[in-house]
């Protein structure tokens, strides 16, 4: 790996807008969103460094974000706008049903790294891509780890997804319940993984129940989820790396 590469003619933008459209072909509505954000640079950047280089794979996705351009950030806009994603991209001076706001980024040079720092003190996804990705890197992933091995995947990803929103208080339930409720479904997050999580009896019988009150209630963890999506991505970069 070289560190003097230039990425910003890689389109990482562009790459997550096709992703958007494609998605849209398939189905109805976008609900992935997130997920698409955070796989894209890992993807990018799992091709550009060892096998089995975590550490190398962190920093590549760092330099990824840091070398985006304002294109790049036009196109982000454009596939938060097609995938309907409410309450993204919008805050007091750009928005991305505003055509006026995609001229200016390009005018002043607002890269998609601008735009997402913009959006990191109420927006998770944002703060793990403009910070090195450390819910991924260092919550979620080292649990699925030490758990996927003994407890098998399904329980590994329950476990994992858990814990990030044990210490995490969603921010797609903060922006559309408040903060109040955020802070209320991490807490009783917190109270499940103390109890064991998936990984005893009691402690499933209060995932099982916890389940039915986030359905009924409505409220639902998807940045907790796509974050979950991340660790197991980096997860099974990890696993495949040592198989070879």
């Amino acid at each position: 790996m070289r560190d003097t590469l230039d990425l910003s003619t890689l389109g990482l933008g562009e790459l997550i807008l096709r992703a958007v459209e494609d998605t849209r072909r398939w189905v109805s509505t976008n609900t992935n969103l997130g997920i698409i954000m955070l796989l894209t640079p890992l993807s990018a950047a799992a091709g550009m460094v060892d096998s089995g280089d975590l550490q190398g794979l962190r920093e590549q996705v760092n330099r990824l974000i840091l070398q985006t351009t304002s294109e790049d950030a036009v196109n982000l806009y454009r596939a938060i706008s097609t995938a309907e994603a409410g309450g993204m991209g919008e805050h007091d001076t750009l928005d991305v049903n505003d055509p006026a706001s995609q001229q200016r980024i390009i005018d002043e040079n607002i890269t998609l790294f601008d735009t997402l720092k913009m959006s990191a003190d109420w927006d998770l996804i944002a703060r793990e891509l403009t910070s090195s990705m450390p819910v991924t890197f260092n919550v979620g992933f080292p649990v699925f780890k030490g758990t996927v091995e003994e407890h098998g995947m399904n329980r590994a990803v329950v476990q994992t997804f858990l814990t990030i929103l044990s210490r995490f208080p969603d921010t797609l339930i903060s922006r559309k319940y408040g903060e109040e409720i955020a802070v209320e479904v991490s807490e009783e997050a917190s109270d499940i993984v103390d109890r064991g999580g998936v990984l005893t009896a009691a402690g499933l019988r209060r995932v099982e129940k916890f389940d039915r009150k986030l359905y009924r209630m409505g409220w639902n963890p998807g940045t907790t989820a796509d974050l979950t999506a991340s660790s197991v991505m980096v997860g099974l970069l990890d696993y495949y790396s040592e198989l070879g």
